[in-house]
């Protein structure tokens, strides 16, 4: 049973690339509830749409993927040289 509560209490979310991937074409912006029902209807992984749900509810409007995950990788993020392909 503590187990139960320790981990009712502490579950955060995980996201990988994969995951986070299947929101890339969500109606950005868009409200937790809009973001789950894009989630189902576009046949994400139940991970995804568990990920939706641990989200904080008030009312909040996100505007892009980095809001949900703060560490997801951008453009920037990556070292490469465009200019030499």
């Amino acid at each position: 049973m503590r187990d139960l509560i320790i981990n009712k209490y502490f579950f955060n979310m995980f996201w990988t690339l994969e995951l986070a991937s299947h929101l890339e074409d969500a109606p950005w912006p868009a409200t937790k509830d809009e973001l789950i029902d894009y989630a189902i209807r576009s046949g994400a992984p139940l991970e995804v749409v568990e990920n939706l749900q641990e989200l904080d509810d008030e009312g909040e409007i996100y505007e892009g993927v980095e809001d949900i995950w703060p560490d997801y990788p951008t453009q920037d993020d990556f070292f490469f040289n465009e200019d030499e392909y």
